[in-house]
């Protein structure tokens, strides 16, 4: 058959630019080989958040006298059963994008699909079978998975990767955590919650360290303070499995320490899915892993494009999302504005939350801006002290010359709600007194970027 567009892999990248090029009117197939929605939907970005709702819900039992309640017995983690509750979300999710291709006329196809010089995708199922269809254009969004390091192979049972730490049958008495970025992080909160002795290694300086440093610093007080081992400046050089122990040396600052656990969670990044996809054979360049295209995604060979976390970028589903439409929309030949990355927002679901977009501090002022930096603590926030979550602050940061909005930095209960006011604010080119003079309802979380940046220009109330 010949289609006006075919998309490899059916992530968020992938099955938007679909639905989008279908609206469009024009003839589309997704070529899937395994669940339809991909590494977010399925093992990613939806599953870890309905866990740490779990997790969530079992803290505030917890802790319910806090709020005035008494409970008759005591709360259990029943790890099992929350894993079944992810993946019964997950699931729900992945029929759901089901039913929107079936909605929209997406043919979707099931196998392993590969790029064929002649504008070509070889496909071949899971019995083997191969076929072959055309397009006049095809979108590469094959994604990505866990890297393992070198020291560090997963073999699923002592040393996982996450996907095995979102399927856990028995609740460890103890976890290593391995790199502390939004995978690493949300996971060793996600495990110390339901009562997991949790140490959580980093190589470099600060955890979530492309976060704001202060967040940074924020963030590992919460951590501490509930219990969570965590050690920076280190990298683990060995893991030793003596039966069901895992004897793991983390060199630090000072010298090795020998910490042993029941298992070694690995979240020290992913690896793209290039391998055998055919880039060689058709001849699209790649580099470090990543394929080369322009702002509209087009590689070097006329009609083959690449979206995703397969091309440079932050790896992140709304990233391919928006760079899916993207590329569809320049195909269809809509007039088409090349996306901005200087204006991501990045969230993480730890407790405290975390929600960024654009410069942090330090790189604004490499960049050589002379800034204004406002910042707001929950703790003087009535909303947050009603919630019982008065951890963390909203931190703004502004060109001193010209009022550009340049960066804000969140961490606190919710904060992944909020930051798309900056978002959009950055986009529009808003300035600060535009946000001090827009009316905040209160009381709510949403007062504090208000506030913070209030603190930017001199003019906070309740500081």
């Amino acid at each position: 058959m010949n289609y006006d567009v075919i998309v490899i892999g059916s992530g968020p990248g992938g099955y938007v630019a679909a639905i989008r090029a279908s609206q469009l009117g024009l003839k589309t197939a997704v070529v899937e080989k395994s669940e339809l929605g991909g590494v977010c939907l399925n093992w990613g970005c939806i599953p870890t958040k309905a866990l740490l709702k779990s997790a969530q819900v079992y803290n505030y039992l917890k802790h319910s006298a806090d709020y005035g309640i008494t409970m008759e017995g005591t709360a259990i983690a029943d790890l099992p059963e929350m894993v079944k509750r992810s993946r019964g979300v997950a699931d729900g999710m992945s029929k759901g994008i089901q039913f929107l291709l079936k909605k929209n006329k997406i043919d979707h196809i099931q196998g392993f699909g590969k790029v064929k010089p002649g504008k070509k995708v070889e496909i071949t199922d899971a019995e083997g079978k191969v076929s072959e269809l055309t397009a006049s254009h095809i979108i590469i969004a094959t994604g990505a998975r866990s890297r393992e390091l070198p020291n560090l192979k997963q073999d699923g049972k002592h040393i996982i990767g996450y996907r095995e730490a979102m399927t856990l049958t028995v609740k460890p008495k103890s976890m290593v955590v391995v790199g502390s970025g939004a995978i690493g992080s949300e996971f060793a909160h996600f495990y110390n919650s339901i009562g997991v002795q949790v140490t959580l290694v980093e190589f470099l300086p600060n955890i979530v360290p492309i976060e704001d440093e202060e967040v940074s610093k924020q963030l590992e007080r919460s951590f501490k303070k509930a219990g969570i081992k965590v050690m920076t400046s280190s990298s683990v050089e060995a893991v030793e499995i003596s039966g069901d122990i895992c004897k793991v040396t983390i060199k630090t600052p000072k010298a090795n320490e020998v910490i042993e656990c029941d298992i070694v969670l690995s979240a020290v990044g992913i690896a793209t899915n290039l391998e055998g996809i055919g880039l060689e054979e058709t001849g699209i360049k790649s580099d470090k892993g990543k394929v080369l295209v322009d702002e509209f995604y087009r590689t070097n060979v006329h009609g083959y494009y690449a979206i995703g976390d397969i091309v440079s970028g932050p790896a992140l589903a709304h990233v391919a999302s928006h760079e899916g439409i993207t590329c569809v929309e320049k195909i269809a030949g809509l007039n088409v504005e090349a996306m901005d990355y200087g204006n991501i927002p990045g969230c993480t679901y730890t407790s405290p939350e975390i929600a960024s977009v654009g410069m942090t501090e330090k790189a604004a002022k490499e960049a050589g801006y002379e800034i204004k930096v406002g910042k707001f603590p929950f703790s003087a926030s009535g909303k947050a002290s009603a919630a019982g979550a008065k951890d963390g602050f909203i931190k703004v940061i502004f060109d001193a010359k010209y009022g550009e909005w340049l960066g804000a930095h969140f961490i606190g209960d919710n904060v992944t709600e909020l930051i798309a006011e900056v978002v959009v604010a950055r986009k529009l080119e808003t300035t600060a007194h535009e946000i001090i003079k827009s009316v905040h309802p209160h009381p709510t979380m949403s007062e504090a970027v208000m506030e913070a940046v209030a603190a930017a220009y001199g003019e906070v109330i309740h500081l």
